[in-house]
């Protein structure tokens, strides 16, 4: 185990607090986006949690990724009243504009597409999110200039990096 790492880190913080793995896992994947190998094998160890038990829980739970996401992750809510506002056919054609499924990334990782429970914006919907900023009233007509507005903005950011 490295005691830098990571997943060394937040197993030191966790490991006393009884049923707190889920906890552990959340934090890693706050700091990195997704939970790396190596993370997950220092916070078995750190913990003294059985590896197995690790990836249990990271399969079960749909909301952890063991593979790092997009750089603009696009949460598109299927909650009732979303649903009921027709967000299914938003996230077809997040799906169609992009060329992946739930749970994809673009080949250029670019784009993560995900589709969430509730984002609690019921009085907006139909929403997504992406990286924090919610989108309201959505029709699929929006979708593209969403992908637009994100794909120049990483631009940006990677030329000022």
């Amino acid at each position: 185990m490295d005691g830098n790492s990571l997943g060394a880190q937040v197993a030191a913080k966790w490991r006393k607090k009884r049923g707190s793995l889920i906890m552990a896992l959340h934090e890693i994947q706050g700091v990195k986006g997704f939970v790396p190998w190596k993370d997950a094998m220092d916070l078995a160890v750190g913990m003294g949690i059985p590896l197995a038990r690790i990836y249990e829980v990271l399969t079960f739970y749909n909301f952890f990724k063991l593979d790092a996401p997009g750089k603009a992750v696009i949460s598109v809510c299927t909650g009732t009243a979303c649903y009921l506002k027709g967000n299914d056919k938003v996230l077809e054609e997040f799906k169609k504009e992009l060329g992946i499924g739930e749970g994809e990334s673009t080949p250029d990782k670019m784009f993560h597409l995900q589709s969430v429970r509730c984002v609690g914006c019921c009085g907006l919907a139909p929403v997504c999110v992406v990286n924090g900023k919610t989108y309201g009233r959505l029709t699929p007509t929006d979708v593209r200039g969403i992908l637009e507005e994100w794909r120049k903005k990483l631009s940006e950011d990677e030329e000022q990096n």
